[in-house]
């Protein structure tokens, strides 16, 4: 049986995601990118467990670059910024627009000024420049607004320095990039290695993620 992704080899390998066999090249290079794979996949569990070389030094490459930006951040604002990235790598913007981290900077930075201008007492939104970055900031602060109206007790500074090191990513990602999206890449990436923080709440079988940022 001739693989119906390639064409070309053979299928050997039972895919629950399509649910028929594929071959093994396309098992291990559309995984997670043209396959959903489920968590539950043997050979996605397998390839987690002992990835290859090449993916090993991509892996510890990124930890590398994304490491200066967040070394500073508590652990809750850690996970606040991996909720904050999971939502930016699941936003698509409306038409024909592309999201890239000339965007995710802009966003980022945008409402981490409303937020810490709302520490000091003095409501004001401040308004990303483009319309990518606009629509993001939106989606960023309803985020917000669900974790706190979820009990957890996030406070305007927690979340302006959060979106802050988000910024400094993409702004350093985009001058990598050249207008690119550097930043985005790897962040899809490290997501991707972990599915059930890349995945909303709703669709998770494990408790979520933002329940530990309530504060005792």
């Amino acid at each position: 049986m001739t693989c119906p992704l390639c064409g070309q080899r053979k299928a050997r390998r039972e895919c629950p995601a399509l649910q028929q066999k594929i071959c093994t090249i396309c098992c291990g290079s559309k995984r997670l990118t043209e396959i959903a794979c489920p968590s539950d996949c043997v050979y996605l569990a397998s390839a987690r467990e002992h990835p290859a070389a090449a993916v090993r030094r991509e892996q510890e490459r990124d930890v590398a670059t994304l490491l200066p930006t967040i070394r500073h951040l508590t652990e809750r604002q850690y996970q606040l910024f991996f909720l904050f990235q999971s939502a930016i790598a699941r936003h698509t913007p409306d038409g024909f627009a592309r999201l890239v981290d000339a965007d995710v900077a802009d966003a980022a930075s945008a409402l981490a000024s409303t937020l810490e201008t709302a520490a000091k007492g003095v409501i004001y939104e401040h308004a990303a420049q483009s319309v990518p970055g606009r629509a993001l900031a939106v989606v960023l602060k309803a985020l917000l607004d669900e974790i706190r109206t979820e009990g957890a007790r996030v406070f305007d500074h927690e979340g302006a320095v959060t979106l802050r090191a988000i910024a400094q990513g993409a702004a350093e990602g985009e001058t990598r990039a050249a207008g690119g999206a550097t930043y985005l890449d790897l962040i899809r990436r490290l997501l991707a290695a972990n599915p059930v923080a890349a995945r909303p709440a709703a669709e998770s079988s494990q408790p979520p993620v933002r329940s530990s940022l309530i504060l005792p």
